[in-house]
C-alpha cells in the first residue's frame, strides 16, 4: 500500500441505472422481490458505492496482489431512482489506520440524493485471503 493514500482523497463515479439492477432482480428467487417495483435495488447502490470507494483506492493499492474488502456499510437509501437515471456517487477518504480505511460516501441520481452514509473497507493480501477462503471452503 503506497503510503500517500491519505484523508482527503476523493473519487466519483457516474452510473446509469440498467433495468437488470432493480429490486425484481435482486433475488429472483424470492418471489416477494418478484412484486416489487421496478427500482435500483438498495443491494446494488450499495455496491455501487462500494465500488466507488474501491476505484479511488485502488492506484495506491500493488494491484492485484494487494485488493480490497468492505467490513462495514451504514447507508441511508432516501428516494427511489429507476432504469435509464444517471446516479453520481461520490467518496472522500476519511481515515487510514493501518490497513483500514473509512470513507463518506453520497449518491445523487439528477433529481433527489439517494444515499448517503459511510463504508469502511480493508487492504488484504490476495493469495492469502484466498487460502483463507479455500480452507473455509473445505469446511462447508
Amino acid at each position: 500500500m503506497d503510503p500517500n493514500l491519505q484523508p482527503g482523497l476523493r473519487h466519483r463515479i457516474v452510473y446509469v441505472v440498467r433495468g437488470d439492477k432493480t429490486v425484481p432482480d435482486l433475488y429472483p428467487e424470492f418471489p416477494e422481490f418478484r412484486e416489487m417495483p421496478r427500482v435500483f435495488a438498495t443491494g446494488f447502490l450499495v455496491g455501487l458505492m462500494e465500488g466507488c470507494c474501491l476505484m479511488a483506492v485502488k492506484p495506491f493499492l500493488d494491484w492485484p496482489r494487494e485488493q480490497t474488502v468492505g467490513t462495514h456499510v451504514d447507508f441511508s437509501h432516501l428516494a427511489a431512482s429507476v432504469p435509464g437515471m444517471t446516479v453520481t456517487v461520490d467518496c472522500e477518504l476519511l481515515e487510514v489506520k493501518g490497513r483500514r480505511m473509512r470513507f463518506h460516501v453520497r449518491a445523487h441520481d439528477g433529481v433527489d440524493l439517494i444515499s448517503e452514509g459511510h463504508h469502511e473497507r480493508a487492504v488484504i493480501d490476495f493469495a492469502r485471503f484466498g487460502e483463507a477462503v479455500a480452507r473455509k471452503a473445505g469446511t462447508a
